[in-house]
């Protein structure tokens, strides 16, 4: 059989508030109905998403989750990321809605992926797309990728290799990202990082590069942000601060320097705290 195709029904408190939050993010309404009960329908180019409303529905008792398999995840990134700022103001990283980076995901080949969580607590997963076939043997259920001709050339196994021969430190921050980015467990995620931040601590020169550190340091201010401590995220701003200034004279690399960019957003976040 040819041109199937599935489309994920997620339960929603108010139809209209996630007709607002899809505006935003590029969607147009397909079809609308409030009788017999509330019903939308939406569609931004290949993403298909459906809601029914529940009275009294609550974002922190949902379970709704649906995976989106792209050939690179930074383009829909960068355009959720633009839509939500303009309409909350800020890079909503905590709460309903909220929005994950693009990170390489330990249970996904090494593949990069990021999670939006709609206002009715629903998980929309996005990842990359492996050009080597399906990979449900290495990935959490929710998460696996499948294989569709003509992709860009990410060579998964490639990837996987590449994770085995970071430092510790970057291990742990792959371990970290499973458990807060893909399962939700940020508070696991963050006695991961505390971990691991300690023993590098301990073994001073000896251990990771300044790099390494930067990149652990900033995921574990975003975890923060998560979790409501402005305390830690203001330590972990600072450890950057002091990393980045050890380094100074030597050559950032682009995804480092990303990452810094990035941490204008946990700036931000405790700027409103006051």
């Amino acid at each position: 059989m040819a041109n199937e195709s599935m489309v994920p029904l997620l339960p929603c408190a108010s139809i209209d508030e996630i007709g607002d939050f899809a505006a935003a993010l590029g969607f147009e309404v397909t079809y609308r109905q409030t009788r017999p009960y509330p019903y939308l329908a939406l569609r931004r180019e290949g993403i298909d998403l459906h809601y029914f409303g529940i009275e009294g529905f609550r974002p922190e008792d949902s379970y709704g989750s649906c995976l989106v398999v792209v050939d690179d995840t930074e383009p829909l990134y960068d355009a959720w990321a633009a839509g939500l700022r303009a309409a909350h103001g800020r890079l909503p990283l905590s709460g309903f809605p909220r929005i994950t980076r693009p990170r390489r995901r330990a249970n996904a080949d090494g593949l990069s992926g990021f999670s939006l969580v709609d206002p009715s607590g629903n998980w929309i997963r996005v990842v990359r797309r492996a050009v080597d076939g399906p990979a449900g043997d290495t990935v959490d259920a929710a998460e696996a990728t499948g294989s569709v001709p003509d992709v860009p050339a990410v060579d998964a196994a490639e990837l996987g290799a590449a994770l085995e021969g970071e430092s510790r430190l970057l291990r742990a921050v792959s371990n970290a990202v499973v458990q807060a980015d893909s399962r939700g467990d940020v508070g696991q995620a963050a006695k991961i990082l505390d971990g691991a931040l300690r023993r590098e601590e301990a073994l001073g020169d000896a251990g990771a590069s300044a790099r390494d550190r930067v990149e652990a340091q900033a995921y574990r201010a975003e975890l923060a942000v998560r979790l409501d401590d402005a305390g830690t995220a203001r330590r972990m701003l600072d450890e950057v601060d002091r990393c980045v200034a050890a380094a100074r004279g030597q050559h950032l690399t682009q995804d480092l320097t990303t990452i810094l960019t990035q941490l204008e957003d946990v700036r931000e976040w405790l700027a409103a705290q006051g």
